[in-house]
């Protein structure tokens, strides 16, 4: 209505445990508010240098092109697609859950003649299967897309043995490594993928709203081999690259503050360690798990499946999940995440990632959990959950 004005602007403090995005460090937060520059300002492009060769550090690659794509993680798995995949083209997509099921999408919509293989939400497939449904595929397949780290399930796929499984049938292999980057291991070169996606707003503790890929000098050249141009335009890497690269040739305002903060996210991993982080992140997870079994609930992953940034609980019978999500939420101001899917009501999904992964968060959420539990009548051990996650961090630290 014309003269009238929105109440000032209030965000609520929360503690973010759920499947993304992840808290952010103060430092970020700050970034985000430095001056805006020229996308084509020498100061910016400099930033863009600097973000390009600490993404490669974090990919673990030497991949030349290697950079955010202005769009959230879903525009990374796009990105990649649109530039890989031809109408008439073969690919087979591994499914484990919900994200896996968007690559089958997002393939057919390319054109591509898509094929499937499917494991059951919480487990990781068998590369076996990988290599059989590869072999039932007449002609010759372009591409394996694969999730490292299930969002929808907590399952970590791993990716040598599949890297191995499709090189031999002559195709790329593009990893979708949205929740594992920055917070377990991804081993781009070592482990021979091809092209991989991921997010910022989850291990990276980013805020959303980038999305860093890389490809190798394959995957590269099967977008240059092209038979016709890219379908999207915004997202054609042949003209991205173009900015990123040495020509610096326009294309498209890039998301300058969120740029500044991609930056200083990095920067923040690469003071960390990986190997530290790594680290950080599976002691959260170990402390998490060893805290929810201890008050008697049970996880949906095996220990060695189990992804270190997310972790789904089974709902015991009863309870109402949705009710115990509200009320860590007005309550004690901890989100977690809801099931999807076929897990959907079934699970809940909490994530230790990045900035979120620290011990006084996972001891809070343990302890509202126990209190919103009891509303419901579950009979838990006082204290039981904090105490088991408590032991397990304590094992960790540094002796004096």
């Amino acid at each position: 209505m014309q003269g009238s004005r929105m109440a000032e602007l209030k965000i609520p403090a929360r503690v973010l445990m759920g499947p993304g995005p992840s808290d952010v460090d103060p430092r970020v937060l700050r970034a985000l508010g430095m001056p805006l520059l020229g996308h084509l300002d020498p100061a910016f492009l400099a930033i863009m240098n600097d973000i390009m060769e600490a993404l490669r550090s974090v990919f673990r690659t030497a991949n030349r092109l290697t950079l955010p794509v202005s769009g959230t993680g879903s525009a990374g798995m796009e990105t990649l697609l649109v530039n890989l995949l031809e109408p008439g083209d073969r690919a087979l997509v591994v499914v484990q859950g919900l994200f896996g099921q968007r690559m089958v999408d997002a393939a057919r919509r390319c054109g591509a003649e898509t094929h499937v293989v499917e494991a059951a939400w919480g487990e990781a497939v068998d590369p076996a299967a990988v290599e059989r449904a590869l072999g039932q595929i007449p002609g010759n397949v372009k591409l394996v897309a694969v999730v490292h780290a299930e969002t929808s399930t907590g399952v970590m796929q791993p990716i040598p043995p599949l890297a191995d499984i499709a090189h031999r049938a002559g195709a790329l292999l593009v990893v979708d490594c949205v929740t594992s980057l920055g917070g377990c291991p991804v081993e781009i070169d070592a482990w021979g993928v091809d092209a991989a996606f991921s997010g910022t707003q989850k291990c990276l503790s980013c805020p959303p709203g980038l999305a860093p890929i890389t490809l190798n000098a394959r995957a590269e050249e099967a977008v240059r081999a092209r038979r016709q141009p890219v379908q999207s335009w915004y997202l054609d890497l042949t003209m991205v690259m173009s900015y990123w690269g040495q020509e610096r040739v326009y294309h498209h305002t890039a998301p300058i503050s969120m740029l500044y903060a991609f930056r200083e996210a990095l920067q923040l991993v690469l003071e960390e360690g990986l190997e530290h982080r790594f680290e950080r992140h599976r002691t959260g997870s170990q402390a998490l798990a060893a805290g929810l079994e201890a008050m008697g609930l049970e996880l949906l992953v095996t220990r060695e499946s189990r992804l270190p940034s997310l972790t789904t609980v089974t709902i015991p019978a009863g309870v109402d999940e949705l009710r115990v999500r509200r009320e860590l939420l007005q309550d004690f101001g901890i989100e977690i995440g809801g099931g999807l899917g076929p897990l959907k009501g079934r699970v809940w999904r909490i994530g230790t990632m990045g900035y979120s992964c620290q011990e006084k968060n996972i001891i809070l959420l343990l302890t509202a959990m126990e209190q919103v539990l009891r509303r419901q009548g579950q009979e838990i051990p006082p204290g039981a959950g904090a105490a088991a996650a408590d032991a397990v961090c304590a094992s960790r630290r540094p002796r004096a």
